[in-house]
């Protein structure tokens, strides 16, 4: 029998070599689990995309109810958005500290498995929760406020920064950390000066990130009564006034564009 791959040059055959490994039996079976995974989370969903076309003119004449918007309290809404960037500002910040230090008890480059894996699963719980709910409870206990956004925030987002600073962590080029252990360095430095100088960049990135992320996320805590704008937006989607909702909403975009680019910026001059 003919050799498939005569006639064929050396890279073909590589690469026919390299895909033939690539497509194994087991992986062909994890691609059907997870197609049929979909398709069931599908149905579970009730996604139905003729529905989303059939009332597609209700979506219009819903939209033309916004316009044009009402700017008569635009300083009050300017104001509470301010909160909220604050909100989200202080939130991200603790959550960052708090990220840190957990981030390298979770990596399995750095700790035994006995810490490892302890402190994986208090960032599990941290970010198996959703804000609004951390909001509720913080109500409970402070209040009332912004601040109970602030520690809503906090906590949900050191979940989320552990994981991934954690992940980055654990991709870090051994070579510097062993050049710096072989100075006789202990812990601690190698951690100082072997890992975060090649995490720094990556992990400046998420936390900008999740800053823009925690100020939309703080433009909804209001609703539960956690400060900031999401006072305001409630109440007027509850009193059918949407032409302030879009005054609220224009205000949030420009704010969360202007963040973006200050992110950037940052960003720019940090990595």
């Amino acid at each position: 029998m003919q050799n498939l791959s005569d006639g064929f040059s050396p890279e073909v055959v590589a690469t026919l070599n390299k895909e033939a490994k690539f497509l194994t039996t087991v992986r062909v079976i994890y691609l059907l689990v997870a197609i049929a995974c979909l398709i069931y989370s599908f149905i579970l969903s009730e996604i139905n995309l003729l529905v989303l076309v059939e009332h597609s003119g209700n979506i219009v004449e819903y939209a033309r109810g916004y316009f044009p918007p009402d700017l008569s309290d635009w300083k009050l809404y300017l104001s509470d958005t301010l909160i909220t960037v604050a909100i989200g500002l202080w939130g991200t910040l603790i959550a960052v500290i708090a990220a840190i230090p957990l981030s390298i008890f979770a990596s399995n480059n750095i700790c035994p498995v006995w810490i490892v894996q302890p402190t994986r699963r208090v960032l599990d719980t941290m970010r198996g929760i959703n804000e609004l709910v951390y909001a509720l409870i913080f109500i409970v206990v402070v209040g009332l406020g912004s601040f109970a956004g602030v520690l809503a925030i906090s906590v949900y987002t050191t979940g989320v920064l552990g994981k991934l600073f954690s992940e980055a962590v654990e991709a870090i080029e051994p070579g510097p950390v062993e050049g710096i252990r072989a100075t006789g360095a202990n812990k601690i430095q190698e951690v100082l000066f072997g890992v975060i100088p090649q995490v720094l960049p990556l992990w400046t990135s998420y936390a900008l990130y999740r800053f823009e992320s925690n100020v939309r996320g703080a433009s909804v805590l209001g609703i539960v009564g956690a400060g900031g704008i999401g006072v305001s937006l409630y109440q007027s989607f509850g009193a059918f006034e949407y032409q302030k909702v879009c005054t609220i909403l224009i205000i949030l975009i420009i704010a969360t564009t202007l963040i973006d680019l200050l992110s950037s910026k940052i960003r720019s001059w940090l990595v």
